[in-house]
């Protein structure tokens, strides 16, 4: 009896996970696309901001000055010490 609940809870963590991670995606793209739809380089704009996207579970509204909506995003860098989020 216990070990089918515990394999039940596994295998619901594990789908729930699953399903999170595919909605962050879709969260991930529709925000990114806002945000860089005026960028110069729209397609190294996308990559920079998915990336932090995914790890900052938050990205600013379409506007540069924006940055205070989302700390973590702002407050990224890249190796350089320059901001890494677009």
């Amino acid at each position: 009896m216990k070990l089918s609940l515990v394999t039940f809870l596994l295998a619901s963590l594990v789908l729930s996970s699953f399903f999170f991670q595919e909605s962050m995606a879709g969260y991930c793209a529709f925000k990114c696309k806002a945000r860089c739809s005026k960028a110069e380089f729209k397609e190294r704009c996308m990559k920079f901001c998915t990336i932090c996207c995914q790890k900052c579970s938050c990205v600013p509204s379409a506007d540069i000055e924006n940055k205070h909506e989302c700390y973590c995003y702002r407050d990224m860098k890249n190796y350089k010490g320059l901001p890494k989020c677009p």
